[in-house]
């Protein structure tokens, strides 16, 4: 029961307002966490499979999400979307947006349990959609769990129709997961102390209107040299 409360307050502490050196500290170790999370991940015997990697538009990195469920339940976490730039979605991997994702459970559960989740945006419909607004996954994006392992089948009908694909690492085990019923928006208080502006996560994604933080680095670094290149037959924005 203590490790709930304490959870609880955790969520409630977050959602509180910062002062701007306390804002600037947590977001730039949320994007550093961002970074180390996706180095992890790629590093695992079974990863996301690098067909997959390839054909995403945009990766989305959300480290240490907290789920807390006591008769019913929810979620809360943050972290950073970046995506390929150019029109085309054909460059290099951009600088990133800050993001909120929460959702919620049903059902008699008592536990709580802090989980990383990884997800691949597949088209360029899915990205304007979270780029622009709030959405709903599985309602507004088309989401289904990600496969895994370098040689998994990448062309199931599943991954081609979702545009999005979800992954969760939890207790050292990595793997595809639902997400269906979670909701995903920009994070703007967020983007404002880590550009020092007022600016939407589409100017700073798409329309390369900031350049990559040093607490970014990594991730960026890591996935020019990991998916350099973008495979999709998707070529425009919708």
């Amino acid at each position: 029961m203590r490790k709930i409360l304490s959870a609880f307050v955790a969520i409630a502490l977050a959602s509180l307002p910062l002062s701007t050196g306390a804002a600037d500290t947590r977001n730039r170790d949320r994007l550093e966490n961002c970074g180390m999370v996706m180095d992890e991940i790629l590093r695992l015997p079974d990863d996301i499979p690098a067909k997959l990697m390839d054909k995403a538009e945009c990766v989305i990195v959300i480290p240490s999400v907290l789920k807390v469920a006591f008769i019913g339940g929810g979620s809360y976490g943050r972290g950073a979307m970046t995506c390929r730039s150019g029109k085309h979605f054909d460059g290099k991997w951009s600088a990133p947006s800050m993001m909120a994702l929460e959702g919620g459970s049903v059902g008699f559960q008592i536990g709580a349990q802090a989980t990383d989740f990884v997800l691949l945006v597949m088209n360029p419909r899915g990205a304007t959609a979270i780029l622009n607004n709030k959405v709903k996954i599985g309602a507004d994006v088309a989401a289904a769990a990600g496969p895994k392992g370098r040689d998994a089948q990448a062309d199931t009908d599943a991954t081609f129709r979702a545009e999005m694909l979800t992954y969760s690492r939890s207790r050292g085990l990595f793997a595809g997961v639902s997400l269906e019923g979670s909701s995903l928006r920009p994070d703007n208080g967020a983007n404002e102390d880590v550009y020092g502006k007022r600016i939407s996560a589409a100017d700073i994604v798409r329309n390369g209107e900031a350049s990559t933080p040093a607490a970014a680095q990594q991730l960026v670094t890591l996935l020019d040299q990991y998916s350099p290149h973008n495979d999709s037959s998707q070529n425009s924005i919708n």
